[in-house]
């Protein structure tokens, strides 16, 4: 998965429009504009397609804790220069405040059962002998699940691929 399909299935989930993802950005201290949003949102064969770097899906993913959870204050964290599946799939467990139960239950949703001790090594230190690489199939797994959670009756555009 791209960050551009995350981004894209995030503002789908959500239902986000421009402003709001714009609004985003900015509660992690970063400016972007609306057409830097439309560039990444583009499909990949679009000839005005940007694609979207590890720093900004971060930057957009704390800002997505900041909106859900509120600021904290002091300092924001940094955003990581190099992202992977465990922490954007840790990052969006963050930011809905979802427990380990609440967690599985959305994976189960979309088809896929795992154990707890599964579901922990995905959030553990790279360095941890229990870690586990959440794989795209993980990954694109709960984010079907969160929407079926968060828009159950609605059927994604047809150009829109869970694939």
């Amino acid at each position: 998965m791209t960050n551009n399909d995350i981004l894209r299935r995030i503002r789908y989930i959500f239902d986000f429009n421009d402003l709001k993802m714009i609004t985003i950005f900015s509660l992690a201290d970063y400016k972007v504009t609306r057409e830097q949003i439309s560039d990444w949102l583009k499909k990949d064969d679009d000839p005005a397609y940007k694609a979207c770097n590890d720093s900004q899906l971060a930057i957009f993913l704390n800002g997505l804790i900041n909106h859900k959870r509120g600021k904290r204050d002091g300092p924001q964290p940094k955003p990581e220069a190099k992202l992977n599946n465990n922490i954007i799939f840790r990052k969006l467990k963050i930011a809905l405040n979802l427990k380990e139960e609440e967690t599985l239950a959305i994976l189960k949703s979309a088809g896929l059962v795992i154990s707890k001790h599964e579901l922990s090594a995905f959030f553990r230190r790279e360095d941890h002998k229990h870690y586990r690489v959440c794989k795209d199939q993980i990954l694109r797994n709960f984010l079907k699940g969160l929407q079926l959670k968060y828009r159950p009756a609605e059927t994604p555009p047809a150009d829109f691929s869970w694939d």
